[in-house]
């Protein structure tokens, strides 16, 4: 992988997403398929063209079986604790959860719906 100091936030998850799933031995098509995408969005992702929803990561990161935080640095460069890694952890579950909650709520505005 390439010096996460240099990347952008981007590009960083693509590379890992990209790490997670060949780990997995994942196709691309397979993941996509789990994740209900399209290959070529994943491409996308894992080339730093796009970027994910808070609950795309969620099922990325079920699929996968890794924490949100593991998509978001490389392991091999960065040195953390398990705690510091499970404040991460749920910090960022607990955005995701408010992210959801936040366009439920706009949702419920939305006309038609």
């Amino acid at each position: 992988m390439k010096n996460p100091c240099k990347m952008g936030i981007k590009s960083i998850l693509g590379a890992n997403l990209k790490h997670y799933r060949k780990k997995r031995g994942f196709s691309q098509e397979l993941l996509s398929e789990k994740a209900g995408i399209s290959a070529r969005h994943l491409s996308f992702i894992e080339n730093g063209a796009a970027f994910v929803s808070a609950e795309l990561l969620e099922k990325l990161t079920e699929v996968l079986r890794v924490s949100a935080s593991a998509l978001f640095y490389d392991q091999k460069e960065v040195s953390w604790d398990d705690t510091r890694l499970t404040s991460i952890d749920r910090l960022i579950e607990t955005e995701m959860v408010n992210a959801v909650e936040s366009v439920k709520i706009q949702l419920r505005y939305l006309p038609g719906l």
